[in-house]
């Protein structure tokens, strides 16, 4: 009889720990942050502290925004946090999957939080954005920038890349492509290296460039004809956009052929040129002054290689989850 109970006993206990595994562990909420070693990672990390959110209080998935989103819709992710371009194609995907997507916004006290400790800024996504929106929502944004290898991006080259974005941006069927227009092409430059091919493409189209100018390394008389473009997560906006950016290169460009890469974006990218293995990579403006300078994830690692070469689009935090997850605020996390 009394193996009996204990049998019985067992089998509670492990039918227990099996619904708690199931429920992510501990009753912990799932939230995906963003791939490793990514500027998505490092902002998720600074939005939930700015709540006193600890990583005891979540169970952490750092995965591309597409595998993300795939998790939400599958139920297996509470919240994503992503930093995406306005509309971001996944999060329109995962409300035509599911039919009940709700995006959270950010309080005012952790906006004041990530603006003192951050480049992000307030940003207050229209509630027409998507058709799932009943109210606008705040949050902060930072710039993608393009930066360039100063080890085998020429001047000249560097000044045909500018241009080319500019000019044959009409012919890039990307939504965020409509956001690199003359008008925009300095945003997100604050604080970086010029490259000395985009000041000139810049400054002959009547912008004002201040930035210092980056020292090159590379030359026309030795370029290289196969680049590697780092982007991000296919689930994301860089791969795609990328793709188009790199397509457009390789037709209006002479003699290069443009390769996008799939990576962990911003600070893989970053450290790849860095390292000499990248000629171009997507970036958020924030890492992008972060790794120059030495700082966060660049700490006595700076990276002395890269200069912008021009704007691309505004990055948006975008954090969704499901009117199923009971979820309202990130407050509920706690």
């Amino acid at each position: 009889m009394e193996k009996r109970k204990i049998r019985s006993l067992l089998l509670v206990v492990v039918g227990l720990l099996l619904i708690l595994s199931a429920c992510g562990g501990g009753g912990k909420t799932n939230v995906a942050i963003g791939p490793a070693a990514s500027e998505t990672n490092n902002v998720s990390r600074m939005i939930l502290d700015a709540y006193g959110i600890g990583e005891d209080d979540y169970k952490a998935y750092q995965e591309g925004f597409g595998d993300a989103a795939d998790g939400v819709q599958d139920g297996n992710i509470d919240v994503s946090i992503g930093i995406l371009g306005l509309p971001a194609a996944s999060i329109e995907s995962l409300q035509a999957s599911t039919g009940d997507v709700v995006m959270l916004g950010l309080s005012d006290e952790a906006i004041a939080h990530i603006e003192e400790n951050s480049g992000y800024r307030r940003l207050t996504i229209p509630k027409e954005t998507y058709d799932f929106m009943t109210e606008d929502i705040e949050t902060v944004t930072a710039y993608a920038v393009l930066m360039g290898n100063t080890d085998t991006i020429d001047e000249e080259l560097g000044y045909l890349l500018a241009k080319s974005m500019i000019e044959n941006a009409s012919e890039n069927t990307h939504a965020q492509a409509v956001q690199m227009t003359l008008e925009n092409a300095l945003r997100g430059s604050e604080g970086l290296l010029m490259h000395p091919g985009a000041k000139k493409y810049y400054e002959e189209q009547g912008l004002t460039v201040d930035n210092e100018v980056a020292e090159l390394a590379a030359d026309a008389s030795s370029r290289k004809s196969e680049l590697i473009l780092g982007t991000g997560s296919q689930g994301g906006t860089y791969y795609p956009l990328g793709g188009e950016i790199a397509n457009l290169w390789n037709k209006h460009v002479d003699g290069i052929n443009v390769t996008n890469t799939e990576t962990g974006a911003s600070v893989e990218n970053l450290s790849t040129i860095k390292d000499g293995h990248m000629d171009l990579g997507m970036s958020v403006h924030v890492p992008a002054i972060q790794a120059l300078n030495g700082e966060a994830e660049f700490e006595g690692n700076e990276v002395t290689n890269a200069a912008f070469i021009g704007h691309i689009y505004p990055e948006v935090i975008q954090i969704v989850t499901r009117e199923k997850s009971k979820i309202k605020s990130l407050d509920d996390l706690k």
